[in-house]
């Protein structure tokens, strides 16, 4: 795993007037390091190393050689990352420009302690004693390693930004004890622990229509070219309050998988979930909401905090899991309750009643291998815990915000 926490420092004229000329130097190695990959068709940091070594040296005689190297390996990630954009229709240039420029540094370059900071530049080296941010602190004090390597960037006003680099190993995976299905809706997350469901909600819908409100009241009679208007509309956060949500909420889901030594499992939503989802819907502001929901950002945001902490998660096929009754196998009908999606269903063989958020977390976790019985007859089964924001955002464990549901009821 890997890390990068920014740095700014303010240096001498000195020490900037020497990173500035590696940085010019560095520009002009780079920019021939592209053209190499790109006139004999490779992404090879090897190839391109080897094949313009020899005439950069020449050319910069008083650069430390390692410059070349690091060169060479920044021009082979910006070719491939460019091919692969290429092959997906999402360039718009003949080849790769170089615009900004981040000069990488590698272990004979740099020199990296907590007192000071060395670089090697072509009068020698230079030094720097910076202050560390909290985050940094964060990082050194939970076992995380400083990389060899580093990058920076020069900024106006002799400022140097350092990218330093943190690194750990990746903890092993383990094999789960248990599996807890986690089910995405548009204004909830409902999620199965040791077969207890609870239903976590997120607030999407209020936020989208909110916001929604804001934009049109802001945009109402002007031009969105107005340059008040841009000023407000860039000031709007819908998509920084929806990001927090779900890195609390995946969180949340992960650490208790963790603790409890169980796999997560999850849709495999198929790409471009909403624009299936709103096919046939006629409401403006349903289709409004499908599509402002972000079904895919919450679930690759709970695999990229699952793959944070080595927590298998097992993707599963997403059809009919919340009109299948988990038991008999046959289909649950809906009687409609006056809203666009009704909530409880009847099985048609054994005339239970089902809420659709509990019932797809049975049938998530059966597709998951789990053939644990299902519990039948119990109220809390089909009338899953409402849990609302401002009791889980702040909350350290899942477990902890049950259990104090449960004696909020014992109160009552």
């Amino acid at each position: 795993m890997e890390r990068t926490v920014k740095l700014r420092v303010k240096v001498d004229y000195t020490t900037y007037s020497a990173l500035k000329e590696v940085e010019e130097e560095y520009r002009e190695v780079l920019e021939d390091a592209l053209n190499y990959g790109l006139l004999n068709k490779t992404t090879s940091f090897t190839r391109i190393k080897a094949g313009i070594y020899k005439t950069e040296r020449e050319k910069h005689k008083d650069l430390p050689s390692h410059y070349i190297y690091t060169a060479c390996e920044d021009a082979s990630e910006r070719l491939d990352s460019f091919e692969k954009l290429r092959k997906r229709g999402r360039t718009y240039t003949e080849k790769p420009s170089v615009r900004r420029v981040t000069v990488h540094l590698d272990d004979h370059l740099l020199k990296f302690n907590l007192d000071r900071i060395s670089i090697s530049t072509k009068k020698g080296r230079v030094f720097i004693s910076p202050i560390f941010p909290k985050i940094f602190w964060e990082y050194y004090n939970k076992g995380w390693l400083i990389a060899s390597e580093a990058r920076f960037k020069l900024l106006k006003g002799n400022v140097v930004e350092f990218f330093i680099v943190f690194k750990k190993d990746e903890p092993k995976p383990y094999e789960p004890k248990g599996f807890i299905p986690v089910d995405l809706n548009e204004n909830s997350v409902s999620v199965l622990i040791n077969s207890k469901p609870v239903l976590l909600e997120t607030n999407t819908k209020r936020i989208t229509l909110g916001y929604e409100y804001k934009r049109k009241s802001i945009t109402t009679g002007r031009s969105t070219k107005d340059r008040e208007v841009k000023r407000k509309l860039r000031n709007l956060r819908e998509r920084d309050k929806k990001a927090d949500v779900r890195r609390k909420l995946a969180k949340l889901i992960v650490k208790e998988a963790y603790e409890s030594r169980s796999a997560i499992i999850l849709e495999d939503l198929p790409k471009r979930v909403p624009e299936h989802m709103v096919k046939n819907m006629k409401d403006s502001q349903l289709r409004l909401r499908i599509y402002r929901s972000a079904f895919s950002s919450m679930k690759n945001t709970i695999i990229e905090k699952a793959r944070e902490f080595g927590v298998p998660v097992i993707l599963v096929n997403p059809s009919h899991t919340s009109t299948i009754c988990p038991v008999h196998e046959t289909k649950i009908v809906y009687q409609p309750d006056g809203g666009t999606a009704p909530r409880v269903g009847v099985c048609e063989k054994g005339r239970e009643l089902w809420h659709r958020d509990v019932v797809s977390l049975y049938n998530l976790r059966r597709r998951a291998g789990d053939v644990s019985p299902v519990q039948l007859g119990s109220k809390e089964s089909h009338d899953p815990p409402i849990i609302k924001p401002g009791r889980w955002l702040r909350a350290k464990s899942l477990r902890l915000i049950m259990n104090e549901h449960k004696m909020n009821e014992m109160k009552v």
